[in-house]
């Protein structure tokens, strides 16, 4: 018998208070307490509210281990919603426990909270109420987002080409800033050409080149000029100086019709080479895989010819970089990433703790995507060069060829060879943040699972893999992803990894897209007309009646504009306000973590003030905790 004190806080913004009648059950490990109204003087539950409430229980409840939170009618008052943060309970004893809640509450209903500890499923064996309640939240949610998942399923006005590049500019006219002037001032230059492989919005397609491909013909008089007298393309092979970006995904993939006329798509091979400056340059095109009719562009051709074949590759930047990289290889993996986290793990669980925020308006922002998009009339029907159907095409060859290591970021920078490129800052920011969360994430997984074996038994979390595998990677054996996870590295590396993907690859893939893209010529949407066939046939004219015509243009500038767009709400990565981790060691860690992030942040804006481009897109500042643009 005694009095349980009961603090309870609504979210701190507009519209996260209720006017609904809230009650609340403590329950506890030997009994429950009667239904119990939470009413002071006056309204409760207003926005940024902490309030406490005294409830006088008959019997001793044992440890609280729940709480039941009951929103009812209260009046005349219309059914709302309300943002609880967390409940505080404190016994008569003086023991305090705390209940995370951080979500809205819609409409009348009643919601269980866990007490904050985080608890796998065997820490629960000897209790069949929490196990039931475990079971209870993982059903309600299936419920609730299979729903989200059917309805995630259903996947300006001139149509003339630019009289002249400067009149590109009547569009480019909001929002400029230091980097959208650079790019215009120095789009057709190779060495900003180059720098781009390494450090612009799809800096993750290049490979180092030991061996020409038999389907790339360059021969070493062709590049003579470019490599310099004293040596040779063998030479430069053999010291690891050249550099192949091949776009052989876009081989056969459908072109799309735009204001009526056919679009036209190449898929080009660049081969790049590292001067002894430091600076990565173009030296050889081809704009097909393979053929007599593809001739390889050099720098020594005419002007236009060259801008035009650099163009291209600049198109199937646009192309790969959009449909793959940046959609599929974030946002849509994020998405079975999350609904998973959703599905599998109870609240109660750490991993869901850990990974929750993580999750924070991906659904909602790929909702928004599919109807902006990929729909009927949207944005890629009407001014992308693959559309629709090239798209899904597009995005069925990235699935079929990903693998695990490519995600993993370390991996895929050795895979590629690119290790020790000079003025690579995407590769030395990122595995600085890599490293961050991986030592952040090994910290919480082993605070929580003493042994391989404790992994492999926690049947929540292999339910989690399982699904990802099934319905993320389609139980694709070859593709190295994990369907179970067996041991302590495997389970770092592979929370590491998606963390690492929903927050710092998604910001790297997208954060620049409007700074880089809006002077349309460097990242074009759609090509009008079919890649030369022979040299000497391109001139400015036919070069702007090649690239995007006028409302096309406006479309994707307007569409990049708005998805580089800063939330009000950001969050960047590190940043946790809502308090699911109660225990003194997660606290430690994620202090730990934010530390490190800060010290990472200001060594990238120190080394930024010496850039003539600064590299931002991965200073954690700027980096979103979750897929939520």
């Amino acid at each position: 018998m005694g009095t349980y004190k009961v603090r309870v806080a609504t979210g701190n913004f507009l519209l996260a208070g209720t006017f609904s009648s809230i009650s609340i059950t403590l329950v506890g490990t030997h009994e429950e307490s009667d239904k119990k109204p939470l009413d002071n003087c006056g309204k409760d539950f207003n926005p940024g509210a902490v309030e406490e409430f005294k409830l006088c229980s008959r019997r001793w409840l044992g440890d609280i281990v729940l709480v039941r939170l009951h929103k009812e009618p209260y009046s005349f008052y219309p059914t709302d919603n309300w943002y609880c943060s967390f409940v505080e309970v404190v016994s008569p004893h003086g023991q305090s426990y705390r209940f995370p809640c951080y979500q809205w509450i819609e409409g009348y209903c009643t919601l269980e909270l866990r007490e904050g500890k985080g608890q796998l499923v065997c820490d629960d064996a000897d209790s069949p109420l929490l196990l039931e309640q475990r079971q209870a939240e993982l059903t309600h949610r299936r419920e609730c987002y299979g729903q989200v998942e059917l309805r995630l399923k259903g996947f300006l006005s001139c149509t003339n080409s630019w009289a002249k590049l400067d009149d590109i500019n009547k569009v480019f006219c909001f929002n400029k800033t230091p980097i959208t002037e650079y790019v215009r001032a120095h789009w057709r230059e190779d060495t900003f050409f180059g720098y781009q492989f390494l450090n612009g919005v799809h800096p993750m397609v290049i490979r180092r080149c030991t061996e020409l491909p038999c389907n790339f013909p360059v021969t070493p008089a062709m590049v003579a000029s470019s490599l310099g007298e004293s040596t040779s393309l063998q030479d430069e092979l053999e010291k690891g100086n050249i550099f192949l970006a091949d776009y052989k995904i876009l081989e056969g993939v459908p072109a799309n019709t735009i204001n009526g006329y056919q679009q036209y798509i190449a898929a080009p091979l660049c081969l790049l080479h590292l001067q002894p400056s430091g600076e990565l340059v173009p030296v050889a095109i081809q704009l097909s895989q393979s053929g007599p009719d593809s001739p390889i562009f050099l720098p020594s051709d005419s002007e236009w010819d060259w801008i035009l074949a650099k163009t291209w590759v600049r198109y199937a930047e646009f192309l790969v970089h959009e449909s793959v990289s940046h959609l599929l290889l974030t946002h849509l993996i994020d998405e079975a990433f999350t609904l998973a986290t959703l599905h599998q793990l109870p609240m109660c669980h750490p991993l869901f703790k850990l990974l929750l925020p993580h999750t924070r308006y991906t659904l909602h922002i790929n909702v928004v995507g599919r109807t902006l998009l990929l729909r009927r009339g949207g944005i890629i029907e009407r001014a992308m060069g693959s559309g629709l159907e090239g798209t899904k095409v597009l995005m069925a060859k990235g699935m079929s060829c990903l693998t695990y290591s490519s995600l993993c970021f370390p991996d895929d920078i050795q895979e590629r060879g690119v290790d020790c490129i000079p003025n690579y800052y995407y590769r030395d920011d990122g595995l600085k943040i890599w490293s961050a969360i991986e030592s952040f994430v090994s910290g919480i997984v082993r605070h929580y699972y003493r042994s391989d074996a404790h992994v492999l038994a926690d049947c929540e979390l292999q339910a989690w893999a399982d699904e990802i595998f099934r319905e993320g990677f389609l139980g694709n054996e070859v593709s190295g992803f994990p369907s179970s996870l067996r041991s302590i590295p495997e389970l770092i590396k592979y929370l590491t990894m998606w963390i690492y993907c929903c927050s710092a690859r998604h910001a790297a893939l997208n954060n620049g897209q409007y700074e880089l893209g809006a002077w349309m010529p460097n990242f074009p949407a759609t090509m009008r007309n079919p890649p030369p066939q022979a040299k000497g046939t391109t001139s400015l004219e036919s070069y702007l009646d090649t690239i995007p015509e006028v409302n096309s243009t406006s479309t994707i500038l307007f569409t990049l504009w708005v998805i580089c767009c800063e939330p009000g709400d950001s969050r960047s990565l590190g940043t946790y306000p809502d308090e699911h981790f109660t225990e003194e060691e997660p606290k430690r860690l994620i202090a730990a973590f934010q530390g490190r992030l800060a010290q990472i942040s200001q060594e990238i804006q120190e080394r930024n003030k010496s850039l003539p481009i600064p590299y931002r897109y991965l200073d954690p500042h700027q980096i979103e905790n979750s897929t939520s643009i």
